[in-house]
């Protein structure tokens, strides 16, 4: 793998930029592999990529249904912050975090990481309670994170109206190490150091079915025909119940769309990244000047990435409330991601019924945060059968009825 840096762009630009190769090969698949990964998304390049680096794990095949980061990962909102209420969520959470803020010089690829700051406005009494609570919470568990009253939520975020007719503005949960990332560079960063440690990205290949015997798997077949593998890794978000039921069993979880749209770009008015749990919306303001805004999720069961116009009209119609100034904006483009939700809206990162194979899923609207830690667990996981940091997130869970349950922090775990 070639090397960025100034130098080499300086070198490079003497021959026309003709030296540069692939960021990734296209290899065809092998016969067999170590460990197979379903899904080349941020959390399955991540979860191969901490598999070599961690473990000397290479002989790994990368194995996607459509194209790279072509699924949540490149319809997301890039929001990274790790202030939740529960134990394993703070830890997993600041795990990536803590990872991502090094991330760009560890993969030798800039993934814009902007440490801008995240505030959750808490426009309720409930809200205020709650906030003080886990700001209390992350005390304990080591993740910075303060509770700021309405007049420094206005000098953070000048455009903002404390006075709402409807939600008022009572204060913030403001966490100053959050902030935000590039989605696709993130996935092309892991897979160009996967595909630089011998491992394989297999795209445009679906898996249709998950093989075993006795109990055990022994691989998948493809589009592109039979694999074997030693371990399988399924991590393929919103389509996590279609590989479950290939192996034979079911997953705890609903898939549903959930709405995302940028606006026309302007001119910087915004720093910072706001989050408005109490009407389900949530704005930064993107490198290029769009305003990046988040909404709900549909009410339907689904797997369509359109988006839905009464999401988006309930998302706008409250955000213009907050900051008056976007209503004269128009909306650039829309779009839905199918997210994967549990009913304690917390990820799944366990074992499986079937000897060998693994599963990461569940991450709802939260997924692009985690994105290294959840791939540094995952991958310690499969490696030695169990993690620190996965070990409250198994399945069993739900049969013992030990709910890691950020649906009590925010009704949806953005």
């Amino acid at each position: 793998m070639k090397k960025y840096s100034a130098f080499a762009i300086a070198k490079e630009a003497l021959t026309y930029h003709k030296g540069w190769g692939r960021a990734w090969a296209k290899p065809a698949p092998k016969s067999h592999y170590d460990v197979i990964i379903v899904g080349a998304g941020g959390h399955g390049l991540a979860t191969a990529y901490y598999l070599g680096r961690n473990f000397g794990i290479t002989n790994v095949a990368i194995i996607e249904k459509g194209w790279l980061g072509g699924g949540n990962t490149g319809r997301n909102t890039t929001i990274i912050r790790s202030n939740y209420l529960q134990d394993p969520s703070a830890a997993i959470y600041e795990k990536a975090r803590s990872l991502y803020e090094t991330l760009s010089q560890d993969l030798n690829y800039n993934i814009m990481f902007s440490p801008r700051g995240v505030i959750m406005l808490a426009q309720t009494h409930h809200e205020v309670r709650g906030y003080k609570r886990t700001a209390h919470a992350n005390a304990l568990q080591g993740v910075t994170t303060e509770w700021i009253e309405p007049k420094r939520v206005k000098e953070l975020v000048p455009i903002i109206n404390l006075h709402g007719p409807r939600y008022p503005v009572l204060g913030g949960l403001w966490q100053a190490r959050g902030g935000t990332a590039r989605h696709d560079a993130v996935a092309w960063g892991y897979a160009r150091a996967c595909s630089d440690m011998g491992m394989d990205i297999i795209q445009q290949t679906e898996v249709t079915a998950v093989k075993r015997s006795g109990g055990k798997v022994t691989g998948v077949s493809t589009t592109q025909g039979d694999i074997s593998c030693n371990k399988l890794g399924v991590v393929v978000a919103g389509h996590s119940g279609v590989l479950a039921d290939m192996a034979g069993f079911r997953l705890p979880i609903e898939s549903v769309p959930l709405q995302a749209l940028v606006s026309e770009p302007i001119k910087p008015c915004m720093d910072v990244v706001v989050m408005a749990n109490t009407v389900h919306g949530y704005m930064s303001q993107s490198d290029k000047g769009e305003m990046v805004i988040g909404g709900g999720t549909d009410s339907h069961n689904a797997y369509t990435q359109r988006g839905s116009f009464h999401h988006v009209e309930e998302t706008v119609r409250a955000l213009c409330e907050t900051f008056p100034m976007i209503s004269r904006l128009k909306m650039l483009r829309q779009w839905g991601g199918i997210v994967d939700v549990t009913g304690d809206r917390s990820p799944i990162l366990s074992k499986t019924p079937v000897e060998g194979m693994f599963i990461n899923c569940g991450w709802g609207t939260g997924g692009f945060k985690a994105i290294p830690g959840s791939g540094w667990g995952m991958a310690e996981l499969i490696a030695k059968g169990h993690s620190p940091l996965t070990d409250q997130f198994g399945l069993d869970r739900f049969r013992e009825g030990r709910f890691i349950d950020e649906s009590v922090a925010a009704g949806v775990a953005h």
